[in-house]
């Protein structure tokens, strides 16, 4: 969000406990906060000593037309970034800005495809994905700009994720987790919401007691924008019962604050598990275990869905991935038996 035209490339950034942080977000630069009460003097010197920055900081801001520089800020003043998720947006400027350090100051018009394949080759496999995105979204804009004529990201694959992704929670890890941090404390309650709702961490936060009704708690999808109304499992009804709170949201920090962000709360989340004994066990991974437990009660992927927000079956697949086989083989045999006709109803050989 902007605050005022009289500073440009000021954002005004506000938490969820009412704290409030100017940062200057300059194109091919890294973001700066100005110190100050917004308005005053001391708060107009420390923005114009950020503008001003050094020589070589101020030629790449110049952002000539042509450039990525200027490519790079009409876009992050975009309508299209602007409606991205919150969390989509932070990742994508970060994102922006990283590659601008790099390539602000060329033009844009000599971006070809063996350049775009070779930066997403030099990408961190859980990066590549994320750095392809950003670069279609700036082409784009640059295609209707006038800056290029043609899409050099046209025939760049997506590259392969790993088929496991972020770990699944196992059963095991689960009860250790649920044996060290008791009902009523809150890492128990933040760690039953995420494994009884399969949601996101950035749509965990959110939750508010207020949004429970009829034994349902109501869920807007940052990422997808879809609305979920999902039962909430016994289990689940009495731990949030159980956890003392006068918070408007249901998990919050040590300080009794709700988290500023996702990732901050991911983080926590870390922390919890490890005072568990665990390792290598992620906050999204709970998502997926909880997708995991569905598949192994039987549950259609439509069912899955309905409870996951997942917008692509193949997403539902991958996630189940980790179902165990045993037990759904087991399943499948047992159906087997029971729905086609018996032994003895088969024609008997006669007897000589």
């Amino acid at each position: 969000m902007i605050a005022k035209p009289a500073y440009p490339y000021l954002c005004r950034d506000e938490y969820r406990n009412g704290r409030v942080r100017y940062r200057l977000r300059m194109p091919g630069r890294k973001a700066v906060t100005i110190k100050g009460q917004f308005g005053s003097e001391e708060f107009a010197a420390n923005y114009r000593i950020a503008v001003e920055g050094d020589a070589s900081e101020r030629v790449g801001f110049a952002g000539k037309t042509g450039t990525f520089n200027r490519l790079g800020s009409e876009y992050l003043n975009s309508a299209a970034f602007a409606n991205l998720a919150a969390e989509t947006r932070r990742t994508r400027r970060y994102c922006v800005e990283k590659f601008l350090d790099r390539f602000g100051h060329l033009p844009v018009v000599t971006l070809e495809q063996r350049h775009v394949q070779k930066i997403i080759d030099d990408c961190k496999p859980g990066q590549s994905r994320i750095v392809l995105s950003m670069l279609r979204a700036l082409v784009a804009l640059g295609i209707r700009n006038g800056d290029l004529n043609g899409d050099p990201t046209r025939g760049i694959k997506r590259p392969k994720v790993s088929s496991e992704g972020w770990h699944t929670w196992t059963e095991e890890e689960i009860a250790q987790f649920e044996a060290r941090h008791p009902i009523g404390s809150k890492a128990r309650l933040a760690f039953a919401l995420a494994l009884y709702t399969g949601q996101r961490s950035a749509d965990l936060i959110g939750m508010g007691r207020q949004h429970v009704r009829h034994g349902r708690i109501n869920v807007a999808q940052q990422k997808t924008k879809t609305r979920l109304w999902i039962p909430l499992a016994t289990p689940l009804l009495a731990i949030i019962e159980a956890t003392p709170s006068d918070d408007l949201t249901l998990i919050v920090s040590d300080h009794g604050k709700p988290f500023a962000s996702a990732q901050s709360f991911g983080f926590r989340m870390r922390t919890w598990a490890r005072e568990a004994g665990l390792v290598g066990c992620p906050l999204h991974g709970l998502r997926k275990a909880c997708c995991r437990r569905l598949a192994e009660l039987g549950c259609t992927v439509h069912e899955i869905k309905a409870i996951s927000g997942h917008k692509s079956i193949v997403e539902v697949e991958r996630y189940t991935h980790a179902a165990d086989q045993t037990k759904l083989a087991d399943r499948a045999i047992a159906r087997t038996s029971t729905t086609h006709t018996s032994a003895q109803n088969y024609p008997q050989e006669k007897k000589a």
